[in-house]
């Protein structure tokens, strides 16, 4: 099968975590036999920062550690989608795309055979309903939602003809155990500060706990103001930037745990969608404490593959369990690794984005033989 996805970026993943898990489902379609061509508009904000932050050398370790993908650029406003598309049998459209380029994709697929998609994986429909509802949706197959309260966002005010929940998961192929190193701190956590979208859930379930328990702690990630990186030095947190997402499984090796702590959006409205960082830090085996997040979808299992930490002083007891506890750790990574390989992999989600595209084959079928009858 041929499969065309129009997303933000493959290649860089600053700032943008949704390169984590396509990668990965770009690759499983691939290992299948797949024809799988991702396209990326040339310039894109990710891209430019990260070139402009780290030079080129990302690219070149990024085609290392991925060889088979394959990445094509364009020029949104000169594309030609005719070529692009033609003899395709499946297409993914993410919403980090210009509107007047998903209008046309959409446009294209009513002249066409092919099925077509819409893939949403941000909280913009929930945060900022008008930037999601002013796009053209209407020729679109369906929505892909990463979250079941999204999907029945979807569905509930009619604004494709149908949705599906299709979660994000880990690439097993990338995220997994590696031996221990030497131990480099107690806590690391990998994450973008972003648009003061958690900056008290930060300060309350990471920064203060470090501070007050003098433990060794290390920060990654990228858009940190002065005021948050002035904040980390005053906690005794040490920053480190941009790391690249393959990259994070050795640094979860050389510490005893991590933290999530989600976007308010995803606490307060998306119930049920964890993002991808979760999905990474359990495949990769080590310990995971969340801040508080409602798993109304049963994707996980409090207290068997995660610690929960309901306030800042909850956050604290764990943080000390999990330092005086060795055990508990060990077990923690142990039930939520299987968690992980038995239903959250790459792999379970290519699954069902194939089971999708068969239902919509079918119902094809069945209606083109009902017109000839």
């Amino acid at each position: 099968m041929r499969i065309i996805m129009f997303y933000h970026s493959l290649l860089s993943d600053w700032n943008h975590g949704n390169a984590h898990f396509l990668r990965g489902v770009a690759t499983d379609l691939m290992v299948r036999g797949h024809d799988v061509v991702v396209y990326e508009p040339g310039g894109g904000w990710s891209l430019q920062n990260l070139l402009s932050e780290h030079g080129r050398e990302p690219l070149d370790r990024f085609a290392q550690t991925y060889p088979m993908l394959k990445i094509a650029t364009y020029n949104p406003r000169r594309v030609n989608l005719t070529r692009i598309i033609s003899c395709t049998d499946l297409v993914l459209v993410h919403e980090w795309n210009e509107p007047n380029l998903i209008r046309r994709i959409g446009e294209h697929r009513s002249k066409g055979g092919f099925k077509l998609l819409f893939h949403d994986t941000h909280h913009r429909l929930a945060s900022d309903p008008r930037s999601i509802l002013g796009l053209d949706l209407r020729n679109y197959d369906g929505v892909l939602a990463f979250g079941s309260v999204l999907r029945d966002m979807y569905a509930r005010n009619g604004w494709v003809g149908k949705a599906w929940t299709w979660h994000e998961a880990a690439d097993t192929r990338i995220f997994r155990p590696l031996p221990r190193k030497k131990r480099e701190g107690e806590v690391v956590w990998i994450g973008n500060w972003g648009d003061e979208e958690r900056t008290a859930e930060l300060k309350e379930y990471l920064i203060e706990p470090v501070k007050d328990l003098g433990l060794g702690a290390t920060v990654y990630g990228v858009r940190y103001p002065k005021t948050a990186r002035a904040c980390l030095k005053r906690a005794g947190i040490d920053y480190r930037g941009w790391l690249a997402n393959f990259d994070v499984p050795d640094v979860f090796s050389r510490y005893a745990f991590t933290v999530h702590v989600p976007r308010r959006a995803y606490a307060n409205q998306l119930l049920g969608i964890p993002t991808i960082r979760p999905f990474e830090a359990m495949a990769s085996g080590i310990p995971l404490i969340c801040a508080p997040w409602q798993d109304t979808e049963g994707l996980f299992q409090a207290g068997r593959d995660y610690l929960l930490a309901r306030t800042g002083q909850e956050m604290r007891r764990c943080m000390r369990a999990l330092l005086d506890d060795r055990h508990l750790g060990r077990e923690l990574a142990r039930n939520a690794r299987r968690t992980i390989l038995t239903r959250h992999t790459c792999a379970h989600r290519v699954e069902e984005l194939l089971e999708i595209y068969r239902k919509l084959r079918g119902a094809s079928q069945k209606r083109r033989a009902a017109r000839s009858a």
